[in-house]
């Protein structure tokens, strides 16, 4: 079964990349600006004061224009790290246009660390977070999300799932054509608050 389970879901994996490779730069570009006008409308998003976000990699969606337009709300936004001291866990550091970048073991761009001290100040835990903004590989209309198989987001947020509270809310961000009548669910995935696409917003109960 376990088996089965991982087969189903490296194919899966391998169509749904494919898909979003496959979108031309205008298709992209105009998947962009429709995505930040869905998010303007969902609720988890206007009241949020602390977002984490991320840059877009290996054809996901970007939500690049959606965090310009947080700053000009007077919101905070924070993007992922490979935590260095755990593995396959995340940091989230603050990040706007002079935050300095390198780039992660994946070819991701990242705010760059120098030390400890020196960005701790910069950092958000996970549980203080309003909302994050996931990046995924396939989702369904229940809130099921399929990553890149690394397990940085279950990790990080595996206390979600015994947590009373909703802080903080994951919502993952994807293409409309990464959509799947159903997923098949690991154990160790996180719930989602819901997804929005550059067409529709499915947001669970």
């Amino acid at each position: 079964m376990t088996d089965t389970l991982h087969l189903n879901r490296n194919q899966l994996r391998r169509e749904m990349r494919h898909r979003r490779r496959a979108l031309t730069p205008a298709q992209q570009k105009q998947a962009a600006l429709s995505l930040r006008s869905q998010l303007l409308k969902i609720p988890q998003f206007l009241r949020a004061k602390r977002i984490a976000v991320y840059l877009p990699n290996d054809g996901e969606i970007d939500p690049s224009l959606l965090i310009e337009q947080a700053r000009k709300m007077g919101k905070t936004c924070y993007l992922p790290v490979l935590q260095p001291l755990v593995v396959n866990r995340l940091w989230f550091v603050r990040y706007d246009h002079k935050t300095p970048m390198t780039h992660n073991r994946f070819g991701i761009p990242e705010p760059r660390i120098k030390r400890f001290a020196d960005n701790a100040r910069n950092r958000s835990k996970a549980s203080d977070l309003d909302l994050v903004l996931l990046p995924l590989v396939a989702f369904d209309e229940q809130g099921g999300r399929m990553g890149m198989g690394g397990g940085f987001y279950d990790r990080t947020f595996a206390f979600t799932r015994h947590k009373c509270s909703a802080k903080p809310a994951l919502i993952g961000l994807a293409h409309e054509c990464q959509k799947v009548a159903e997923l098949p669910i690991a154990s160790w995935d996180i719930p989602l608050a819901g997804v929005v696409t550059d067409k529709a917003l499915y947001l669970t109960p």
